[in-house]
């Protein structure tokens, strides 16, 4: 099958899951079908999907991160501050890695709002419907929601890096606190303990609450660089933690710090 079938075929199948859509036409440009399965998979629940169509949606996914280009965390070139710390500007779906951060939310199913620009509606796109229900099987089995500043892992499924570890930032809705400051924090060790719990040398994370939450980035950045630097310094295990940004404000603002 090409991608093009592929994708058709997607699309099929989840719109043949919502009575409501099953006559619906496939629109015959790429880009509206693209953006018609990744809605699709976004409104999706958390159920478990036929065989076929896993195997199908996984060879589509990989087909489309190799084309967008897979960047290796090894080769990255590291801070002069801190030869373990790498700042990279980049689509973290592509990272190849031990494990990327996920900036989720309390319910951590990922996002349900159809092409959302969040991360966490990135992630879950391109990692596949799989990760949305062992999220759901890891809450369900919790019985309430992930407070902020803990962290869950699971694999990554079709991204490049071998775990997603999610965590919930603090939501800062006017006057940031030093409650706010402190659950960032959290945020950080709790990702760096539980990926050296797992084994693994390498992390790579997001800007941390700075998007839909609302945490002021340049206060972000700096509670981001000193709390991973005193954790490296009681936990060497870990070998490598890349600070991913996208913007490149947020770029500036690390390279500064990172000096």
């Amino acid at each position: 099958m090409t991608q093009k079938e592929k994708r058709e075929y997607l699309i099929q199948e989840l719109l043949s899951e919502f009575p409501p859509y099953r006559d619906m036409k496939i629109p015959d440009s790429e880009e509206e079908q693209k953006g018609l399965l990744r809605s699709l998979m976004n409104v999706r629940p958390p159920r478990p999907a036929k065989e076929e169509f896993l195997r199908i949606q996984d060879e589509y996914l990989q087909e489309e991160t190799a084309e967008k280009g897979i960047t290796d965390s090894e080769l990255l070139p590291p801070s002069s501050l801190d030869g373990r710390l790498v700042l990279w500007r980049g689509d973290i779906t592509t990272l190849k890695i031990d494990a990327i951060v996920n900036a989720a939310n309390s319910a951590l199913r990922g996002c349900f709002v159809p092409c959302h620009s969040c991360i966490d509606n990135i992630i879950h796109t391109n990692a596949g419907v799989q990760l949305r229900l062992d999220c759901d099987t890891i809450m369900n089995e919790q019985g309430y929601e992930e407070p902020t500043g803990q962290a869950k892992i699971t694999p990554a499924y079709n991204l490049p890096s071998r775990y997603v570890i999610h965590t919930v930032g603090p939501i800062v809705s006017g006057e940031l606190t030093k409650k706010h400051c402190r659950q960032l924090a959290d945020c950080y060790r709790s990702c760096l303990g539980l990926a050296a719990e797992n084994g693994l040398k390498s992390i790579a994370f997001c800007c941390i609450s700075t998007g839909e939450f609302h945490f002021p980035q340049q206060k972000a950045a700096e509670i981001a660089v000193k709390t991973v630097r005193e954790y490296l310094k009681q936990d060497t295990s870990i070998e490598r933690v890349v600070f991913n940004v996208f913007k490149p404000e947020d770029q500036e603002i690390y390279r500064e710090i990172l000096k």
